[in-house]
């Protein structure tokens, strides 16, 4: 199974900014985002975004957490 970076998620975030797409969430499934709590400087930020696990947030981008094992996905605005 692929394993979700953090690299890999700035990148998709980047290339949706360079399209002029604004992400609304960030979908990952369990062990995806166990991967990148793994990552300090993801964990820094998303831990101190909220106290509720439940209104986390990445740059600013709300994140849900999913029951697919590796879930990756960016829901964008229909602006």
């Amino acid at each position: 199974m692929a394993i979700l970076t953090l690299s890999k998620l700035d990148d998709t975030l980047s290339e949706l900014a360079v399209k002029g797409k604004k992400p609304e969430k960030i979908l990952l499934g369990y062990k995806a985002y166990s991967e990148l709590m793994d990552n300090r400087g993801f964990f820094e930020e998303v831990a101190g975004s909220a106290m509720d696990p439940n209104k986390r947030k990445y740059k600013n981008i709300k994140i849900k957490v999913t029951q697919d094992e590796y879930q990756f996905d960016v829901k964008c605005s229909k602006e």
